[in-house]
């Protein structure tokens, strides 16, 4: 099992969850005030679920070496709390007698069709991923820094939109490295079976009479051998080559 540290930095989801943060505090400090958010509530409810969405992907990105379920989980509560932030920045809209962008609107096209720089970092990496993340927001600045709320809440809102369908392909990929490689657990028994593997070739086990892996002890759990230790093919259970004791 592999395990880095870093490897959330170069997924485009965590970058764009970075943007819609920023720019979700943004929006917040510019438009919400006593007038209109009293208590302070969607203050907080809409940074907080901001937070949460690259908070996450990067939460679930680090446990991928050790639980691909909880990755799956934490990836999928980032695609949850983008859909309730996706809601405020609608709910801001109605509230204002305003209705999102069409798709076929050229506000909506030019902002979908922006794609993201891919990160170039090799080194010093959370020095040049802060310039990456900063430099992906800028572009949407004519509309983030407009001075319109309807506009950045537009946008926002396609930004939103658009990242869940990006984690969405990305929890997809991940089921399907889960189908292949396994989880937790699959990880476990890999590493001490090649482990095993490899003390019964420093041990002068023998090999196995089907395929020639090197064999390891066992023992057998049921039927007449029961308690009794066998060699076991260290490829099982993709080969079920045994030999006894002697």
């Amino acid at each position: 099992m592999e395990i880095t540290r870093f490897g959330f930095y170069w997924l485009d989801t965590w970058v764009l969850a970075n943007v819609i943060q920023l720019a979700t505090q943004d929006f917040c400090m510019a438009y919400l005030n006593q007038h209109n958010d009293p208590c302070g509530r969607q203050y907080d409810q809409m940074t907080m679920a901001a937070r949460s969405a690259p908070a996450n992907i990067a939460e679930g990105s680090s446990r991928h070496a050790t639980s691909k379920e909880t990755e799956m989980k934490l990836t999928d509560v980032a695609r949850a709390t983008l859909a309730e932030l996706a809601n405020d920045y609608l709910n801001w809209l109605l509230r204002q007698e305003s209705i999102p962008w069409s798709m076929q609107s050229a506000d909506y096209q030019a902002v979908s069709s922006i794609h993201l720089d891919r990160p170039e970092y090799k080194d010093d990496i959370l020095h040049k991923s802060s310039i990456h993340i900063l430099t992906q927001k800028h572009k949407f600045d004519k509309w983030l820094k407009s001075g319109d709320s309807l506009t950045a809440a537009n946008c926002l809102l396609v930004l939103c939109n658009r990242l869940i369908q990006m984690i969405s392909r990305q929890i997809e990929r991940q089921l399907e490295t889960f189908k292949v490689e396994g989880g937790f657990t699959e990880g476990l028994t890999a590493e001490r079976l090649a482990f095993r593997a490899q003390q019964s070739v420093q041990a002068g086990a023998p090999t196995c009479p089907l395929c020639g892996k090197p064999m390891i002890k066992r023992v057998a759990k049921k039927g007449t051998n029961s308690g009794k230790e066998f060699w076991s093919c260290s490829a099982y259970p993709t080969c079920n080559g045994t030999r006894r004791i002697s």
